[in-house]
């Protein structure tokens, strides 16, 4: 077993997981030094917000699966919409076909998107929607006869996933390999006057070579949960039209009610260009994204001219399962009280987190809709807060310095208490 994943950490959970050692001999873990990295723990199933282990032992999720699994884990409405889809058409390729699913998910966004956000383009992760994204920003200003406009404008804190292209307009995770990324403007959010004046000044310099801004609407995710208002986006947007630059908005994180309204840019009261949406977009339960362009990108593409249109088709783009799995949750968005649940979660985070500003490892705490957020001085073991947290009934991933919760929609007021208590208690008895 040389070289496998945390082997000094096993625990006897694996003893009544006959598939795990062998099969872990075999795989590479996402955000993992592998040699040192801790076992990943076996899971048997999972209900509502909770992970049941294969020893037994029950989680309750306080991340729901990177933000994911907004109704909860297989809800009922969802499950059955995909195992109908599944007896009739798992997947056909949406190139020269079509089908029911895709076209009836697409008028459904549409509907819920605020301005002109009118065409759908669908892919299967939140870092190929930026991609695309990228992609539609440039060939906009080449198709517009703008040649020179090839780069981006990103703001530090960011991250919009891991792919090459978006790696280079991301803050977050890639250091090592910025150097082999093409390069783009990477500055600060425009929250003052100082960071105003300074984006100001790369939009006037370097304007005439900026294809497009990407920001996060509200929250910059897993850059550190780093939370910005309304007033910020509405100046990017304002200086975007200024200079007729587009503007991009990644809601792969805050998209489907996690900042407390359905979409960060209706509550932000500012429209952009391009939309991206992912993770929440099926209720955590299949791979699926789209990007939302708005008419005015969507024209620049329409013509006679065969080089002028959009040359991208991922294999499993619009898969009829994963649209079935979205259509069936937008409609528990229509039946179910989603974003009141919201505000009950925010509420009560607000509420609970609120003892943590008395621990001395701690620096801030903040809330934004259904994201709670425990900023640290400095986390010295972040492993060893995540295996506290295994012990004290709870699955927690504290990463950088912010321990954070962000809960199914439909976690029950015990359970999100458990989480908040585990929290505290862990980062009370930690020197962090």
């Amino acid at each position: 077993m040389s070289g496998m994943a945390g082997e000094k950490h096993r625990t006897t959970a694996t003893a009544s997981a006959v598939w795990y050692d062998p099969g872990l001999a075999h795989v590479w873990l996402p955000y993992a030094q592998m040699k040192t990295a801790p076992a990943p723990l076996p899971v048997a199933r999972t209900e509502g917000s909770r992970i049941i282990l294969a020893d037994g032992r029950v989680l309750i999720d306080g991340i729901a699966s990177w933000w994911t699994a907004c109704h909860g884990y297989n809800h009922p409405h969802i499950r059955a919409a995909v195992e109908r889809q599944l007896a009739v058409m798992p997947h056909v390729m949406f190139g020269g076909l079509a089908h029911e699913p895709a076209l009836t998910l697409a008028s459904r966004l549409v509907d819920l998107l605020p301005g002109d956000l009118d065409r759908v383009f669908f892919s299967d992760s939140g870092s190929v929607a930026v991609e695309v994204a990228i992609k539609m920003s440039m060939q906009f200003c080449m198709n517009k006869g703008l040649l020179g406009r090839q780069k981006m404008v990103a703001f530090t804190g960011g991250y919009h996933g891991d792919t090459a292209g978006v790696m280079a307009i991301s803050d977050a995770f890639h250091g090592q390999l910025r150097a082999s990324l093409a390069e783009h403007h990477i500055i600060d959010l425009p929250r003052d006057e100082q960071s105003s004046a300074e984006f100001e000044r790369v939009l006037e310099q370097h304007g005439e070579e900026i294809a497009a801004i990407v920001v996060e609407p509200l929250v910059q995710g897993a850059g550190g949960m780093r939370f910005h208002d309304a007033e910020v986006l509405q100046r990017i947007r304002a200086a975007a039209d200024r200079h007729d630059i587009l503007l991009i908005f990644d809601e792969v994180f805050t998209g489907f009610g996690r900042t407390g309204d359905l979409f960060a840019c209706s509550a932000a009261g500012v429209v952009p260009d391009i939309l991206c949406l992912s993770k929440a977009l099926t209720g955590g339960t299949l791979p699926l994204a789209a990007t939302v362009a708005s008419r005015r990108v969507f024209d620049a593409f329409w013509s006679e001219d065969p080089s002028h249109a959009l040359m991208h088709g991922p294999t499993y783009m619009a898969n009829p399962l994963a649209c079935a799995a979205a259509n069936a949750s937008l409609d528990l968005f229509e039946r179910e009280p989603r974003l009141e649940q919201v505000r009950r979660i925010s509420n009560k985070l607000m509420t609970e987190l609120e003892k943590c500003r008395s621990l001395p490892s701690v620096r801030k705490v903040r809330v934004k809709g259904a994201i709670g957020v425990v900023e640290l001085h400095r986390m010295r073991d972040v492993e060893g807060l995540r295996r506290q947290f295994v012990q004290a009934g709870v699955f927690i991933r504290p990463f950088g310095t912010i321990v954070y919760l962000t809960p199914a929609f439909t976690i029950t007021d015990e359970e999100l208490s458990v989480l908040t208590d585990a929290v505290f208690a862990v980062l009370k008895r930690e020197d962090c």
